[in-house]
């Protein structure tokens, strides 16, 4: 199993909002894909500008998959202009 972790912080004239309607589309078809486990969108309790999604691939295959998919090259870009910064961390469990 794979777990992705990326964490964003929003630029600060981003209306929020914005930004959480366009992640919520991409959620929701990406949790349609095979191989998704998890996909899910959290939002930081002290700090609402900092954005992380929390992932679960059953493979790495599945993530690359992922990666090409319609959904994520339309909608990521756009998330992208809207932040001033992304951290992406990808796991493996250690044995």
């Amino acid at each position: 199993m794979i777990k992705v972790v990326a964490k964003c912080k929003l630029k600060p004239d981003v209306k929020i909002e914005e930004y959480l309607h366009d992640a919520r589309e991409l959620v929701a078809e990406t949790r349609k894909e095979e191989g998704c486990i998890t996909y899910a969108l959290h939002q930081d309790i002290n700090d609402p500008s900092i954005i992380t999604m929390l992932e679960e691939w059953v493979d790495e295959e599945a993530l690359n998959q992922h990666n090409k998919t319609e959904h994520v090259n339309r909608i990521v870009p756009e998330l992208r202009k809207l932040r001033e910064s992304t951290e992406v961390n990808i796991y493996r469990e250690v044995e």
